[in-house]
């Protein structure tokens, strides 16, 4: 059955706006580096989780398993590929 108002993805923008006031809070509040980096880490990655999840509708087909795979697989191998890279170039190792 298909619902008359879109409340999902109000809410989902809703919070997008959310997660976008908390980033401009590092620019415009006096934070150490340390904090701000990883407030803005933390909401880049769930601001990520919710396009994905609630905008481009990856749970609601029935091949969301193989959806939700592709997505981890492709953030290991995001990481793998930064912290590689962070380990030749910067750490020197």
């Amino acid at each position: 059955m298909k619902e008359l108002f879109p409340i999902k993805q109000v809410m989902g923008f809703a919070f997008s706006l959310v997660l976008t006031v908390v980033a401009l809070l590092v620019y415009f509040t006096d934070m150490s580096y340390t904090v701000g980096m990883t407030v803005l880490l933390v909401t880049a990655f769930v601001q990520a989780g919710l396009q994905v999840v609630v905008f481009m509708h990856a749970g609601e087909t029935k091949d969301k398993g193989s959806i939700y795979l592709n997505i981890y697989y492709a953030l290991l191998i995001a990481l793998v590929t930064i912290f590689g890279t962070l380990l030749v170039l910067v750490w020197d190792m």
